[in-house]
């Protein structure tokens, strides 16, 4: 779930940077296998319902086979109970045994795609106009098969750097927490074959204006964390004929006009505090005044009231909570024994479940509504700290291959396996390389596209920019 373009809302405005993508680029030598290998991964359909991620992962690790790893730093697995939902843990050694390693996380499961929406086969890979057309074309396909890629091309040229580097890729992330997930599985069983310094993964990437302009790259360090809670109210019903104040739909109504109503408090992380600060000059006027303000002083309200009118903007400031689904009643002519909503929380790092738990329970403020978490209590780590370790190679390379270009640090507010990484003491950052526009590829949806050039660009960038990381002290 690559959500890396979420601040691209302001990209209209940045667009005056004038910062456009070279016309044209070299000719590499190592494209064509790249090329194979992405169309391959792309092809093999990954969705829950009929695809098969086991097969991905012994394609590309037939590959790395081929490239020169031993079967010994191959690792096709699969958890019990879940055959067709495996993945690949593959591992280039370095020199120093006792340097912590690098991990590369990417997802190789895809959204469900019905071929009779799509202008093009969805599991056809395309390319058209500039563009590669196909499911996971963007998400996340374009990193797993970069990293896989650069993973082979540093066998091949004999690289070995200062500490491993592991590159794990998972199935599940795309089915919302109901199902299988591979990453998670990976943290709470074998987090001894995936531990490291810290770790790559979608999340963030480039903003393009819609003249085609770099604006901005990103890079993540934190994301908010997806909880649902449903809001019930039961009662013994009756006749309709002989309604009384007592109304299972009427408690959870009025609950959720409290909370339609009520907004969470600003809480800032060091992350959100730099990308505030790095924002402030790019857009200028009134709203840079007001993001100069709230770093400052995070309880301003109406400095507040000026930066919220974006809703990027304003999710980035706060937890958030929305009704997304109402169910209740059981018959047109009868008093309704049960009314429930859902409710869909973003939480801010750091905040946890029963602490947004008791705040809609105090919200809502009525003893007959219930207010109970959906499934397992998701993890709510605190965002990793975004050191020069981290961000100084990040940003040394992006000035290289795009001069001018600004490196924003920034959270999601969607979320990604880096929750589960990052709960289980990886620090995870979301680093691409790939620059979209708004529409994001169209990822999730119809027809996903990313572009041609977009996407060999980063993946040159993952390339030296890992080189530097894997080198680091």
């Amino acid at each position: 779930m690559r959500l890396f373009a979420s601040v691209v809302v302001c990209v209209s405005v940045l667009g005056a940077l004038g910062l456009a993508p070279s016309a044209a680029r070299a000719a590499d030598p190592t494209e064509p296998a790249f090329r194979a290998l992405y169309k391959e991964l792309v092809e093999t359909n990954t969705t829950l319902s009929s695809g098969d991620c086991t097969v991905a992962a012994q394609q590309i690790a037939a590959r790395m086979k081929a490239a020169g790893y031993a079967d010994a730093d191959l690792n096709v697995f699969t958890a019990p109970g879940h055959p067709k939902e495996g993945g690949l843990i593959a591992t280039l050694h370095g020199r120093d045994s006792k340097a912590k390693a690098i991990l590369l996380l990417a997802h190789i499961d895809v959204v469900e795609a019905k071929r009779a929406d799509w202008t093009r086969d969805p599991f056809t890979l395309v390319e058209e106009g500039g563009y590669f057309y196909g499911r996971g074309t963007s998400d996340d396909k374009a990193m797993a098969a970069a990293f896989a890629d650069n993973m082979i091309r540093y066998r091949k040229e004999g690289f070995r750097p200062r500490r491993d580097v592991k590159l794990a890729l998972t199935c599940g992330e795309e089915n919302g927490g109901l199902a299988f997930d591979g990453a998670e599985w990976l943290v709470k069983t074998h987090k001894d074959l995936i531990d490291a310094e810290f770790a790559l993964n979608e999340g963030a990437g480039g903003a393009l204006d819609d003249k085609g302009r770099r604006v901005y790259m990103g890079i993540q360090a934190g994301e908010k964390v997806y909880q649902d809670f449903r809001l019930e109210a039961t009662n013994p019903g009756g006749h309709s004929s002989l309604p009384r104040p007592d109304n299972a739909i009427y408690h959870v109504a009025v609950a959720l006009a409290h909370l339609s109503a009520y907004e969470f408090p600003i809480r800032m992380s060091d992350t959100t505090k730099a990308y505030f600060t790095r924002t402030a000059p790019l857009v200028g006027g009134e709203a840079a005044a007001a993001m100069t303000t709230l770093v400052a002083h995070p309880d301003d309200k109406a400095a507040d009231a000026i930066v919220s009118r974006d809703p990027v903007w304003h999710s980035m400031l706060r937890t958030t909570c929305v009704a997304t689904m109402l169910e209740g009643g059981h018959a047109a002519n009868a008093l309704p024994q049960r009314a429930a909503a859902n409710v869909n929380c973003r939480i801010f790092p750091g905040m946890s479940v029963p602490e947004v738990q008791a705040i809609l329970t105090a919200v809502v403020n009525d003893p007959k509504v219930s207010v109970t978490p959906v499934g397992n209590l998701a993890p709510t780590p605190p965002p990793p700290p975004l050191t020069e370790r981290v961000l100084g190679p990040a940003e040394a390379v992006a000035h290289a291959m795009w001069p001018g270009v600004p490196v924003l640090p920034m959270m999601s507010t969607g979320a990604t396996d880096g929750s589960y990484l990052n709960a289980g003491g990886i620090p995870t950052y979301g680093l691409s390389g790939m620059f979209a526009d708004a529409s994001l590829g169209n990822i999730h949806g119809l027809n996903e596209r990313i572009s041609v050039q977009s996407l060999m660009e980063g993946r040159e960038y993952l390339y030296r920019v890992v080189k530097l990381y894997a080198d680091g002290k």
